[in-house]
């Protein structure tokens, strides 16, 4: 449960026709322009009643200490996982053209949260032009494993209208390494997506330089988008760190 208010976005950017390409942006507070623009994903299981409105006081937080805040919204439509890869790629791919929100900026950093953050990770190993860092919060970062472990009764499968086992292009846990830096910031008692999902992609990810798993105790799933909460000092370390973090050469 947040416990800080939603401050309504700055404006609203469209990246494409249908009614789900738009975005929430809000702009930076006092003189900004120091830190480079956030692209938020939203999670919700990847189910259509989840969308970006609930992601608003994190991301008005982050506006309020300085960056560019772009919040997606993407098609989330059940055994059609494609539609919501394909817009999340679109969407970053724009989000830095001219007349676009963080135009100007060659890069920005991708964060999502538990679905939003599987949608994270994936377009980190697409090494999509513009990303330059990810950070992905308590994802979904492993789908064979979020299957067997029946999260959100079913939720796997119905994103993507079959089992785990025949979309292994869309589990990152089965893609070849991000060449941008990454972090998994994972909290230790997530009682919604457990910790051993980011574990199982850090293993699977093991030889690979640019991948982080962070583990805090005490933390559950929802306090990492909660700026009230005392994981936000957490996630405020972690865009640092990832923002000095070199790429893979």
């Amino acid at each position: 449960m947040l416990t800080r208010a939603a401050r309504e976005p700055t404006e609203q950017w469209r990246y494409g026709a249908l009614p789900d390409h738009v975005a929430d942006v809000f702009a930076p507070q006092g003189q900004g322009g120091g830190w480079p623009p956030v692209v938020l994903v939203h999670g919700g299981f990847w189910r259509p009643e989840y969308d970006r409105a609930h992601l608003r006081p994190f991301a008005a937080a982050l506006s309020d200490r300085g960056h560019l805040v772009v919040s997606l919204e993407y098609r989330r439509t059940p055994g059609a996982p494609d539609d919501a890869v394909d817009d999340v790629l679109e969407a970053i791919r724009r989000v830095t053209d001219v007349d676009a929100p963080a135009s100007g900026w060659r890069q920005v950093q991708v964060i999502g949260h538990s679905a939003g953050g599987h949608l994270a990770l994936l377009a980190s190993a697409a090494a999509v032009d513009g990303i330059g860092s990810c950070l992905a919060l308590a994802p979904v970062a492993d789908l064979a494993l979020a299957e067997r472990l029946d999260l959100d009764g079913g939720a796997v499968g119905a994103f993507l209208g079959g089992p785990a086992s025949a979309r292994p292009d869309l589990d990152p846990s089965r893609l070849p390494p991000p060449h941008v830096p990454v972090t998994l910031l994972h909290g230790a008692d997530d009682d919604v997506v457990p910790l051993t999902v980011s574990q199982s992609y850090g293993a699977a990810m093991t030889a690979a330089m640019t991948v982080r798993v962070a583990a805090p105790p005490r933390i559950g799933h929802f306090a990492l988008i909660d700026p009230a909460s005392p994981a936000w000092i957490l996630v405020l370390d972690e865009i640092d760190a990832l923002t000095r973090r070199p790429a893979a050469p």
